[in-house]
Order: structure tokens, then sequence, then C-alpha cells
């Protein structure tokens, strides 16, 4: 913007018949301190005045307000119908929209007033225009607005120096050597930037050296020269240590300057600077940064939080990193400087999928009230959080109102609200936007990308036009990248369909791989290939191939752990329980917190205690008590697991503890009853008569719930009748096992089948009490009742039933 030095100045010499009352209220503008001006003149406009004397405190106030860089009032004020159309009126309001960085804005009144050849504004308009077009990337034309100013007394220094500084950002070293020989700065502070300039000058010439004694001469007889020029000399010294390769002591230079001054307005652009020299350096010192954060001068203190998170992030550490982030936005300084941070701070947690604390930090990023181009940033990372969080009402209606902004993002906004009705199941509204993006001109990889998408989704939702949306996305973009994605789509269209069609899918699956798959597509491939060979042929061994492959080829998959728990139930029922043991506990370490870390934790656990090795059963009770601690649905089960282990290892009084446990908690009654069982089976394998009494009144709480499953009532009888024929009470044990025959038909298993296991075994036992009674035919009787069972063993006990009748005569008369 043009310095308001020049701008008093004017302004003075343009109104000499102001009143005694505005001069009075606007004096303190020229003494430096505009905000005490607006508020007088701001009470003044607020008089009763008559029109000219309205018009007259509405410009010094606008003068006021832009040195106060107040420019949002400015507008307001500017836009009242007395004043708008005035030339005075116009070059203020394209300050204000320059102090806002509204440079298209700006532009045309600036060159509006320029028109004006006896306004007392031109020539600082003429300058005015040439910054923005600066702003916009038009240096050329900006120069040929600067050379019309070279002849003007009052304007050629600041117009060469403008220049000659244009003409070294472009890398013209003639012209810039040309312009700073030229003029003749009167000024000790254009003397000064001539200097600086002749500094950045030796920089485009390659010639570092000559540069830094500029740079450090300037620096030690600061006298006269402004802030800003200053701040641009240590600039220059740090680009002349990138040229010389030594970044360490061009950080050295902005390190100490910003340790004797911690308050100084041009911190985020030193500490940006500082951060461009570390990303320079092979190993950048922390120790600066890690004293300014312990310190408690401000605002250095929150730029060193914030630089200093970078560095940690760059090394690694996101913990520590996040900590300086969260510290930082809990800070007292609430700049608009500081809303990049919190940009970052957002960024940097979605990167984590902590959508959520995303959003709010970047809510609090708006109340900093950044300027334009950061907020629609912060608007357009709001939305994609919303949307990366599954809050697609929200993030659609956000994309919506940046796709019709003037934003930048705004096409980026249109493609993504698009994708949003997408989810919102919305295909009139997608439709809309897919045709407005269309109609703009969109990029024909958006619109397939969209189309695409609409296909994906539809297939998600099981919607039957998947399939057509698909073939028509390969036929309208065959040499799309993405069309390898279409045919995985469609081969798992095919797979997944009620009655799965192999052969389709298969060769779906290889015309994706003739199509140059993307990333994503031959990710996709791969894992569909485990279940197709599974369902198709059921080798084992193959899959199993195939699962390692994937694993090898996308470990960082979404599809991995699905995979690996996969791969690790093939090797468990293969019995290959250490391969098992070690896929269940990397899932378990890879994904701690996932729904499956328990399942897979679990059956680590049994594998290990499946296992042969050394030490495994001990393994095994660490791995069942991690269960324990994680209080999930397993924790009980694994409490009766590492009981069995327990009694395994022969420690049957460690094993009743834990099976009390699991009895006096709130475990389900399956686990209750496991627990109950396991009990009395301790006290049979102790054995004498007192422990099998105690085994026995277990055994028949458990039996005598008459609405406990079958399987644990005739398991209970059974192990009670060998208890009894233990204690020498054979006619006992002999009534209990036929107990168990009595009602075979009992369903109580999963499947609903009859419960045949211990039946059989209750048999089978009960025959040989008989039997060794020499009662035949008793026994037989009870062959009979089995071998008419049409179980598993009913051939077994056909057998036997035949035997007996050979070898004692029993047929029937």
């Amino acid at each position: 913007m043009i310095p308001v030095r020049f701008i008093s100045v004017l302004a003075q010499s343009a109104r000499a018949d102001v009143s005694a009352e505005i001069s009075r209220a606007s004096a303190p503008l020229t003494q430096g301190v505009p905000e005490v001006a607006v508020v007088r003149l701001q009470a003044l406009l607020n008089k009763n005045l008559p029109d000219n004397e309205w018009r007259a405190v509405a410009e010094k106030l606008a003068e006021a307000q832009v040195a106060a860089k107040e420019p949002e009032d400015t507008l307001v004020l500017l836009a009242n119908a007395r004043i708008r159309e005035l030339q005075w009126a116009k070059f203020w309001r394209a300050q204000a929209f320059a102090d806002l960085n509204r440079w298209a804005d700006a532009l045309p009144l600036y060159e509006e007033v320029m028109t004006d050849e006896g306004s007392p504004f031109r020539k600082p308009a003429v300058f005015g225009a040439a910054e923005m077009l600066c702003a916009l990337g038009k240096p050329e034309e900006a120069l040929k607005k600067l050379n019309l100013l070279v002849h003007d007394k009052q304007w050629a220094v600041r117009a060469q120096l403008r220049a000659a500084e244009l003409y070294i950002e472009m890398a013209n070293a003639p012209d810039a050597q040309r312009l700073l020989d030229e003029m003749r700065p009167t000024l000790v502070a254009e003397r000064r930037e001539r200097r600086l300039l002749r500094g950045r000058l030796e920089l485009i010439l390659r010639r570092p050296e000559r540069a830094l004694g500029t740079f450090q001469a300037l620096l030690k007889r600061p006298q006269g020269a402004t802030h800003t020029t200053l701040v641009a000399a240590l600039f220059g010294i740090a680009e002349a240590h990138e040229q010389l390769k030594t970044p360490e002591a061009g950080d050295d230079v902005i390190e100490q300057y910003i340790e004797r001054h911690p308050a100084d307005p041009a911190l985020p652009l030193l500490f940006a600077k500082l951060d461009e020299l570390y990303r320079a350096e092979h190993k950048p010192s922390r120790s600066e940064l890690e004293k300014w954060v312990r310190k408690p001068e401000e605002p250095r203190r929150t730029f060193a939080r914030w630089y200093l998170a970078r560095l940690e992030i760059r090394a690694g550490r996101r913990e520590r990193a996040r900590q300086l982030f969260t510290d930082l936005r809990r800070t007292s300084i609430k700049s608009p400087a500081i809303a990049p941070a919190l940009l970052e701070f957002a960024q940097f947690e979605a990167e984590d999928r902590h959508f959520d604390e995303a959003i709010a930090i970047l809510d609090d990023a708006r109340l900093l009230h950044p300027e334009r181009a950061l907020l629609t940033r912060i608007d357009f990372l709001s939305a994609q959080a919303h949307y990366l969080a599954k809050q697609f009402d929200t993030a659609t209606a956000a994309f919506e109102q940046i796709a019709h902004s003037n934003s930048p993002w705004a096409r980026a906004a249109l493609v993504n609200a698009s994708s949003g009705w997408l989810q919102l199941g919305n295909h009139a509204r997608f439709l809309v936007d897919y045709t407005e993006l269309k109609e703009q001109g969109g990029d024909e990889e958006a619109r397939a990308n969209l189309q695409l998408e609409e296909g994906l989704m539809q297939a998600a939702k099981g919607d039957k036009n998947a399939e057509a949306s698909m073939r028509q996305f390969i036929r309208d973009f065959p040499k799309n990248p993405r069309v390898s994605e279409a045919w995985v789509a469609l081969a798992e269209l095919a797979f997944h369909s009620s009655s799965p069609r192999v052969d389709e899918a298969r060769k779906n699956l290889a015309r994706a791989a003739e199509s140059a798959p993307t990333a994503a597509a031959a990710e996709r491939a791969d894992y569909l290939r485990i279940w197709v060979e599974e369902f198709a042929s059921g080798n084992e061994t193959k899959v199993i191939e195939l699962a390692k492959r994937f694993l090898e080829q996308h470990g960082s998959s979404p599809f991995a752990r699905e995979v690996r728990m996969k791969l690790a139930e093939l090797y468990y029922r293969r019995q290959d329980f250490a391969n098992a043991q070690t896929q269940f506990e990397i899932i378990t370490q890879q994904n701690p917190d996932d729904s499956l870390a328990e399942k897979a934790l679990f059956f680590a656990a049994e594998s290990a205690m499946s296992s042969m090795g050394e030490h495994a059963l001990d393994r095994a009770i660490v791995l069942f008590d991690q269960v324990v601690q994680k209080k999930g649905a397993l924790r009980w089960a694994a409490r009766n697991e590492q009981a069995l282990i327990e009694r395994k290892l022969g420690k049957p009084k460690d094993a009743l503890t834990l099976y009390d446990e699991v009895l006096k908690s709130d475990a389900p009654q399956s686990e209750k009853r496991e627990a109950l069982c396991g009990k009395g089976d301790i006290f049979f394998e102790m054995g004498g008569s007192a422990n099998y009494q105690q085994a026995i009144e277990i055994y028949d709480q458990l039996a005598s719930n008459k609405n406990e499953p079958s399987y644990w009532r005739n398991q209970a009888l059974f192990k009670k009748a060998l208890c009894l024929e233990k204690k020498n009470d054979r006619a006992g044990a002999l009534e209990t096992f036929y107990k168990i025959l009595e009602d075979p038909a009992v369903t109580g298993r999963p499947d609903g089948e009859p419960e045949l296991f211990w039946y059989y075994k209750a048999g089978f036992n009960a025959a040989r009490l008989l039997e060794e009674d020499s009662k035949w035919e008793s026994a037989a009787a009870i062959y009979e009742r089995m071998a008419a069972a049409g179980g598993n063993r009913s051939e077994e006990a056909k057998a036997r039933l035949n035997y007996l009748r050979l070898e004692h005569f029993l047929w029937a008369d």
C-alpha cells in the first residue's frame, strides 16, 4: 500500500479551508495516533452538519481509518451515496481494498482516479495501481505505471526504488543497476533502502560475499533506516548464507535479532525465514526455540511453539508436536498472525483422523479474523474435515457455499459437493452440480472421477444400477487411469451377487490387470482374489500364498487387518499354531484399539496354548491376561482358559481362584457354566473321597438347572457318574449314566441338533459297567438303544451289540 506519510501531506495541502473543529479532531492523525482521530472525527460526523462540512469530516475520517488499519469501517463509511462517487472517496476505498488484500477490487478504483489530471490523488493513485499490479503478478504492467512517476519531483525516488525492486525480483540485473545508479535520493531512509537493493542485486548476480558486506554495513549503521529495510537486510544475510551453503550462520543472525526483539512486528516473517533455514540444515539446532518456549515473552513464545512443533513433526515426534500446538492454541495471544498456525494444527489433527478436533481448531482460527485468502483455506479444510468425519450434510452445505463464491477453491468445492450429494443419496442434486461443472469447462478428469464415484456409491448401497454405471464410465472414459478401478468394481459385483458369478469375477479382474491398474485398483483386486480363490477352490495353500502376497505388497492397506485375520485363521485351522499366533499378535500390535484386536489377542493365546513350543503356556497366560485387561466380550472366556492352563501346569489352587472369580462376576451364563464345570473337574482330578464328593455336589448344581442346555446337563451327569464309580458306587454310577440315555432328543447345541456326544459316552460307559458285571442282556439293551439313535457312533454300538449277541447267544426267539 502507498506509504501513509505521502498521503497525509497530500491531504493537508488539498484542503486548507477546513474548520478549526475538524483540524482539532484530526490532529492526532498527523501526530501518529490515528485511532484517537477516528474516535473524534466519528463523534463530529454524528453531529447534524451541513453536507459540505459532513463531506469534509468524512474525508478526514476515511484517511484516519485507513491509517488506523480499520479498512472494513472505511468501506462502510464510503458506501454513503453522498460521497461514493467523489474522487477522494474512490481513492480511500482503493486504499481500504488494498489493506484487505482485495487487489483486484482496488486496481480499477486507482485507475479511475488516475484519469483525473487535476486530482491531488492522481499520483498516489498511479503508485497504488502499480502496487496492485505487482500483487496480482503483473510486474511488467506495474513498471509502466511507475515510469509515469520517474520525472515527478515528489515521487521519482520512491518510484525508482520500487521499480528497481521489481527488476531485482524479475532477475533483471542490468535495469535494476541502471535505476540504482540514476536515482538521487535525499532522505536518509531512501539512501538506506538503495543500499539494501544494491545488496539484493549482488545476490541475483550470485556474489553472496559482496552482498553480505552490504547488508552487514547497513545493520551496523541503522540510523535513519526504516524497520522494513532493517528486516529485509536480515533476510538478505540469510539468503547470502544459503547461497554460500552455510545456513547455520544465517540462522544465527536471525536468532540473535529475535532474542533482542521478542515483540517485533516482523516476527511472523522472521520465524518463517528461520524455519526455511532450519530445513536447509542437515541437523538443525532446536536450542533457541526450546529456550523461547520456556521464556514468558510474547508473542515470541507463541511463534516458538509453532515452529518447534514443525521441527518435531519433521523429526517424527508427533505427540510432542501435538502438545506444543495445544499450548499455542491456549495462548493469550489472539492475533490474525496465529491463524496460520491453527490451520496447520487442524491439518495435523485431520491427518491423524481426529476430525472433530480439527473442526474445533478451525473454528478457533476463524475467531482471529484472518485475512480473506487464509479464511477461504480454513473454510475449505473445515468442509473436508466434516466430509471425512462422515458429516455429509454439513460438509456438502459448506462445499456448496464455497463453490458458489469467488474462492480460489470454488471448482474443487463443486467437485466435493457433488460427491457429498452422492453420499447423501441425493442423485438429483448430484446431477445439478455435475452439469454445472461440465458447463464451467471442468476438466475431464474431475468429471470422470465423479461418474466413477457415482457407480462406486451405487455398488456400496446395493443399487441395481451400479453395474450399468460402471460400464458407462468405461465407455465414456476408456483411457482414464481409473478404468481399472471400474473393472475391479464389476468383479466385486459379480462375486458378491446372490449367486456368485466366479468366472465373470475372474474375467473382470483380468481386464483390470490389463488396464495399467492404479494403486487402488491393484489393492482391491489382490484383496478380492483371496476370497474368490477360497470360494472357488477351497485350496488353503493357495489362499495362504495370496494372503501373504497381499500383506507384502499392501501392508498399510485398510484391508490388511482383515486379510491378516484370514491368514491367521487358516494357519490355526491347519494346526500351524506358531504361525497363527504370530499373525494374531501382529493384528493386536498394529490395531490395539480395533474391534478385532480382542478376538485376535484371544486366538493368539489359544494358538500359544495349542503349540508345543517352550514356555508356550506361560505366553498364553500373559496373552489371556491382556484380553482380560481389555474388559471386552471375551474377558471371562480368557479367565476360563487361564484356569485350564493352570490345571495343565499342575496348579489346581490357582485354577480354582480363577474359576471363582468368573463365578462371582457378571460373566455370561455360558462362561459361568464353563467355570463351574471346570471347578468340578479340578476336584475330580485331585482324587480322594472328599474331593469326589465335592465334585459330585458341583456337578449336581450344574445338572439341576433344567434351563441349562442339555450339553452341559449331560456332561455334568456323566462326570458325576465317573465320581460315583471312583467311590465304588457302581449302582449309582450306572443309574446316573442311564439318566442321560433317557432323553436323547433334548436340543441344546447352537445348531439345534440332538445332544449325542455325552449321550454316547454315557451309554458306552453304562454298558461297560454292565458287561463287567456279566449283565449281558442289559448291556445289549443299552447298545441297541444307542444303535437306534442314528448318531456318529451308532454303527459302533451296533457292532458291539452284534458281538454280544454272538458271544453270549442273546438272539431273540
